[in-house]
């Protein structure tokens, strides 16, 4: 229970540092989560709001990834498991407790998807000074992949760029 209050918790100063980003100008550039093993960056600008997973309700015949629909706001959103869908613990079992720890994120109203990505962590806003290191993409990757940075950690992450992605084919196609 008190896991259940504290990832609330982030929720909200995440989502209320998000909005304060976008009233005051541009003090981040990405949201950082995480998704099975890989980390991700998610531009602000094509970011939306951060939920907790609630109330799933499974689309019958529909992708692996396609988690199914969730009432948000009183809006219906597909949800996609993002690790899933990336091929990063494809067809992974998940237990109520990592479903009831994980997030969804929308994407921003003005890419007119009703979608969300359901994300394993969130890890906070992040600046471009958070990095040492930005490459592209090797060549073969999804043409939804930005740039791939490295932190003073040593750690990598992956820049998702949600307008190319919201725009795919494979994407927006769930059936199965």
């Amino acid at each position: 229970m008190a896991n259940r209050e504290a990832l609330r918790e982030l929720q909200t100063r995440l989502a209320s540092r998000l909005q304060a980003a976008r009233s005051e100008g541009v003090s981040a550039s990405w949201l950082a989560v995480r998704a099975g093993e890989s980390n991700y960056l998610f531009p602000l600008a094509q970011s939306g709001e951060i939920f907790p997973l609630a109330n799933i309700q499974l689309v019958p015949y529909s992708r692996p990834w396609f988690m199914g629909v969730v009432n948000l706001r009183g809006g219906l959103y597909g949800v996609v498991d993002l690790a899933t869908f990336m091929g990063d613990g494809s067809m992974r079992a998940r237990s109520e407790q990592s479903l009831a720890e994980s997030s969804v994120i929308t994407f921003n109203a003005a890419l007119e998807l009703n979608c969300a990505l359901m994300v394993d962590g969130l890890a906070g806003l992040r600046k471009r000074e958070a990095f040492t290191d930005a490459t592209m993409p090797p060549e073969g990757s999804p043409v939804f992949f930005g740039n791939r940075f490295t932190d003073l950690n040593g750690m990598h992450w992956q820049e998702i760029n949600l307008r190319s992605l919201s725009q795919l084919p494979e994407f927006l196609s769930i059936s199965a």
